[in-house]
């Protein structure tokens, strides 16, 4: 008998690997399928079937129960258990013929069972069953594996915060979908076209993201938006070594454009409305991020207008400020700082959070600031303050809380007053260390009385740190040992400028809330 050819190459159609010890059995078997237009490649062993199945394309195995060196039954297991070489099995046996050999069979995996003699029509007609069966399922497995990838990068897509992000997770998921590379250009708020590139094949390939002219996304959106254009993947992509052509889809409400280049000629006609909605989702989702981006500037323009300008302090003292809006947030916070000259050498000091991200909670923090501004300017101390803005907030919004902490510094008397209303303690560094300051009170909004202030003398050299609990609270962080961490952060050495950058630099990281941060440095008088 001769041996089956080494490798089979199929162009087109179903190839079928007939599996028997009896050459008489295979040349009979493989003739009856050809004639129906299969491709026949044969093996003797079920070590020989297990190496075909292992390296050529096999659509279905006929295989024989009574093998030389295993039984059908145990390759059959071995092609099933194996997700890379599973594929449809049809025991055919002239010996092994009883029921219980059948049932064997089928409990063990087999798609279909037959006992010699057959006609060819039972054959050929089996094989057509098992084939079909298996094309529908396949087929139907691919399409809830493309539709679970589709709402994963719908997903993706609206979780992105920025419009690198954006075009990457597009062509991602498109890349994904298609199983070739892809490309996405996204139209940015910034009038900027973002486009991001993705292969596939290439899992250690970094996605390739820049800018392009505005005109490419123009022209290759410019057309109906009901399917796909052939266009150069080439001009697409910058890519001038892979000319070769590709199909986009285009997908535009109100101002989100967006156009997704795969680099294949054509699509099949399922592939092609999963892209469809892909694109369209792509397009909602570049126009809510534009959207997010816009409500995003306009609330920090509005926050950042509604905090003091540059503050002004006293010869010798030197004075930072930081505010920083959380990352992840596009609403306008309730964080704030203050720094007003009182005359005289005093300067007074503020810093506090009005519970909750809205612009209510921002107009309630504006109210505080000026009010705490206009009790400083009456001679209040910051005890008189701080009960006066708790009848304030009792008064006008009674279902509101916030944390103040208000300071006098008088840079002539070398003492800083401080009460405390519920906010995480300032710091104090000198040449011997960094201390908090222990006066505390309860938080405004609970309608109890505030303690006297508490009046501390000024080392020789100082430096002051007040900050809210966004530079400090994390999730998942013990607040006692950021607390901790930021004390022993803090020295009289570096400058307030100098000091803000590095507090920032390692504490701020993720934001999950805003960061107020006023520092001050100055050298006692006596």
């Amino acid at each position: 008998m001769s041996s089956p050819e080494a490798t089979v190459e199929v162009v087109d159609g179903t190839t079928i690997l007939v599996v028997d010890d009896n050459a008489g059995n295979r040349y009979v078997a493989a003739s009856w399928l050809r004639r129906a237009g299969y491709r026949v490649v044969e093996a003797a062993t079920g070590t020989e079937a297990l190496d075909r199945v292992a390296r050529d394309p096999i659509d279905v195995v006929l295989l024989d129960v009574g093998l030389p060196d295993m039984s059908g039954f145990e390759v059959c297991e071995r092609i099933k258990s194996d997700p890379v070489l599973s594929r449809p099995v049809i025991h055919l046996s002239a010996t092994a013929i009883r029921g219980q050999d059948r049932a064997q069979g089928l409990t063990r995996g087999a798609d279909a069972y037959l006992v010699e003699p057959v006609e060819p029509d039972e054959l050929r007609a089996t094989v057509w069953s098992v084939l079909r069966y298996h094309r529908a399922r396949a087929a139907a497995e691919r399409l809830a594996a493309r539709l679970a990838g589709l709402s994963r990068a719908t997903m993706a897509m609206n979780a992105a915060v920025d419009f690198d992000e954006l075009a990457t997770t597009i062509a991602s998921g498109a890349a994904a979908l298609a199983e070739v590379p892809a490309a996405a250009l996204v139209a940015a708020s910034d009038r900027t076209v973002r486009r991001a590139v993705v292969d596939p094949a290439d899992p250690d390939d970094t996605p390739r993201c820049d800018s392009v002219p505005p005109r490419l996304l123009d022209r290759l959106a410019g057309g109906p938006s009901d399917g796909p254009v052939t266009v150069a993947w080439a001009e697409a992509t910058g890519d001038d070594e892979a000319d070769s052509p590709a199909s986009a889809l285009r997908s535009g409400f109100r101002s989100g454009r967006v156009a997704i280049v795969l680099r294949t000629p054509g699509l099949g006609a399922e592939l092609r409305d999963l892209l469809v909605q892909l694109s369209n989702a792509a397009a909602l989702a570049v126009d809510s991020l534009q959207l997010y981006v816009e409500e995003h500037t306009l609330a920090l323009t509005l926050q950042r207008a509604f905090l003091p300008s540059r503050p002004l302090a006293p010869d010798g003292v030197e004075v930072a400020v930081r505010y920083v809006p959380a990352a992840q947030n596009t609403e306008i916070g309730g964080d704030f700082y203050e720094v007003v000259e009182l005359g005289e050498g005093r300067l007074l000091l503020a810093i506090g959070d009005v519970s909750g991200h809205s612009i209510h909670a921002a107009t309630v923090m504006v109210e505080l600031r000026h009010a705490l501004r206009a009790y400083a300017v009456e001679g209040h101390g910051p005890s008189a303050i701080l009960n006066r803005l708790e009848d304030m907030l009792r008064r006008y919004h009674p279902r509101e809380f916030a944390t103040v902490c208000v300071m006098v510094l008088d840079t002539a008397q070398d003492v800083v007053t401080v009460a405390n209303a519920g906010h995480l303690a300032p710091l104090l560094a000198s040449p011997e260390g960094t201390v908090p300051l222990a006066a505390r009170g309860p938080m405004l909004g609970l309608r109890r009385p505030h303690e006297a202030d508490s009046v501390l003398a000024l080392p020789p050299r100082w430096t002051l740190v007040l900050y809210t609990d966004g530079l400090v609270e994390k999730r998942g962080v013990d607040l006692d040992a950021a607390l901790e961490e930021l004390r022993a952060a803090v020295s009289v050495h570096p400058a307030p400028e100098e000091l803000g950058d590095e507090l920032l630099e390692r504490f701020a990281g993720v934001r999950e809330d805003d960061i107020a941060l006023l520092i001050l440095r100055g050298d006692a008088v006596t």
